[in-house]
């Protein structure tokens, strides 16, 4: 990757993402494994602010852990943060107390540096302008059902919850946004059906043709899981917080046009427009009220999304 490709990315995120400016300041957090998407954008940020700062630190072992205190105290400390980590820090304490703090941030969960020039390479104010489009349909839905060809038929319950909308366009004081960006989503209160995974997930990636990982869920909890892999990060889980690790924690809807096939990157596959990602675990980040260590996405190919009966029209 070269490290102009890097710096043009690096650039697009600072400036017209983030909208930094040379009176704030702030931090980039990182880890060994993300170095160079590190630097890139620190170098980035520097050319606009001389209150810029880069942490690094070994990457976690686990999606949705804590960051380290010192970590954690610098976000909340910065006008402006950017995390481009191996694991995901998008739904963890540290994470949701620099946004209540004041600061504006986006996470960059499991980037990779070809994720990271190809998703940072879009229009963000037409991706803004599909969220909006998806959250006018679905944002006052008491129920939300998701059907898919694999055999996805999941039906969700909002009693209240309110809908995010993930645009890439973090200017207000306490903003928050993956990078990249493009998504709406919600934690629900309750969930009942099966969803079926045949697009992205960690730990496998991209799943091939005629792949699939089965769940059913019951009373917002995730009852069985086909895969040996997965079960066991859940199960992992669920020894240190219980049944809390089986949460169905997110229903989430792509509106990113610019990704027109999955990649493999979780981070760039569940914003692709027209499909649909389902979580488990952790949901306290996004308006939920369940503190898990862990949260795994399942992308979902060609759904169909009906808002209290009425069809939802999804971004193509």
């Amino acid at each position: 990757m070269s490290n102009d490709g890097l710096a043009t990315a690096a650039a697009t995120a600072i400036e017209q993402c983030m909208a930094l400016d040379a009176s704030e300041s702030c931090v980039i957090v990182t880890d060994d494994e993300r170095r160079p998407i590190g630097e890139a954008l620190y170098e980035a940020a520097r050319a606009v602010t001389e209150e810029t700062t880069i942490l690094r630190y070994p990457p976690g072992d686990q999606h949705g852990e804590e960051p380290p205190a010192p970590v954690a105290a610098a976000m909340a400390a910065a006008d402006v943060f950017l995390a481009p980590t191996t694991k995901s820090i998008s739904h963890t304490r540290a994470r949701g107390s620099a946004c209540e703090a004041g600061a504006r941030g986006a996470t960059l969960p499991g980037i990779t540096e070809d994720v990271f020039v190809t998703g940072l390479d879009a229009d963000y104010d037409a991706i803004a302008g599909h969220c909006r489009d998806v959250l006018d349909q679905v944002g006052d839905a008491e129920e939300i059902r998701v059907t898919a060809p694999a055999g996805t038929d999941i039906t969700f319950e909002m009693a209240g919850r309110s809908w995010n909308t993930d645009t890439g366009i973090v200017h207000e004081a306490g903003g928050f946004s993956n990078l990249p960006a493009g998504e709406v989503f919600v934690s629900p209160t309750n969930a009942n059906g099966t969803y079926v995974v045949d697009g992205t997930m960690r730990p496998h990636g991209l799943l091939g043709d005629g792949e699939t990982l089965r769940f059913e869920v019951e009373d917002g909890y995730v009852t069985d899981i086909s895969d040996d892999e997965i079960r066991g990060q859940v199960e992992a889980a669920a020894e240190e917080v219980g049944r809390d690790a089986y949460n169905l924690a997110e229903l989430g809807i792509g509106t990113n046009v610019g990704v027109t096939e999955l990649v493999g990157s979780v981070l760039l596959d569940e914003k692709a427009a027209g499909t649909v990602h389902i979580a488990i675990g952790d949901d306290a980040g996004i308006g939920g009220d369940t503190d898990a260590p862990l949260h795994l996405d399942g992308i979902i190919r060609e759904p169909t999304v009906t808002a209290d009966g009425e069809a939802v029209e999804l971004p193509r």
